[in-house]
């Protein structure tokens, strides 16, 4: 397939990925856990993996192709990201999900005495708020080694490092040329940490400065 292709149908061959790969977690677990078929199920999780390979081969090749570092590639970025994270934690969560709707309507209990613990847990204000402080502060850790890293590429001194952190209307040009980052990829992808980061940061934090009653 030329690669010019890609880029004129890239949107719309994203969207079907992620409708294809949505549809092949809901049939993992009908066919796991509805009709009992590990065989047929394991072909639709391997197929979601899969799916997860496209997209960060598809960012790469038009990448590779294009020079820059667009919005589409962003967004890939993030998904693949995600699903290689915070996405198997969601995956968890949405199997035990499914294995008790399903096992409601079979009559069957298709969960686990640490599933049981599990969903205990979940339910705990405490406990809640204890991991995603953890969430929280990991992140943290990532970000400003990440953060640093990048700055250090695009800046020669301590100084010039102290004025961007005492000064942020760089943020606010859309200019990579007027921030510490050395290129515009990073400076794309510093950035929309950053947003994404504080947003990140404070939801997490919430749970423990505003506990649930329950």
């Amino acid at each position: 397939m030329r690669v010019d292709i890609l880029i004129d149908f890239q949107w719309e061959i994203f969207i079907v990925i992620e409708i294809i790969s949505f549809i092949s977690l809901l049939l993992f677990g009908v066919f796991r856990y509805f009709f009992g078929n590990k065989s047929i199920s394991t072909l639709f999780i391997s197929t979601f993996l899969l799916l997860v390979v496209v997209e960060a081969l598809l960012g790469i090749a038009i990448y590779q192709y294009t020079g820059e570092f667009s919005t589409f590639q962003m967004v890939l970025l993030i998904f693949v990201v995600y699903a290689c994270t915070f996405g198997i934690v969601d995956f968890k969560k949405l199997d035990r999900w499914m294995r008790r709707k399903i096992g409601g309507w079979r009559g069957v209990d298709l969960l686990t005495a640490k599933d049981y613990k599990i969903i205990e847990q979940n339910q705990d204000p405490k406990y809640v708020a204890k991991v995603n402080r953890n969430s929280a502060m990991i992140h943290l850790v990532v970000f400003v080694i990440a953060q640093g890293i990048f700055w250090m590429m695009g800046l020669d001194t301590w100084d010039e490092a102290m004025y961007y952190l005492t000064d942020f209307s760089w943020f606010e040009t859309g200019n990579y040329q007027d921030s510490p980052y050395p290129n515009e990829t990073l400076y794309s992808i510093g950035t929309l940490w950053a947003v994404i980061f504080a947003i990140d940061f404070l939801y997490s934090w919430s749970y423990t400065i505003f506990p649930s009653s329950k």
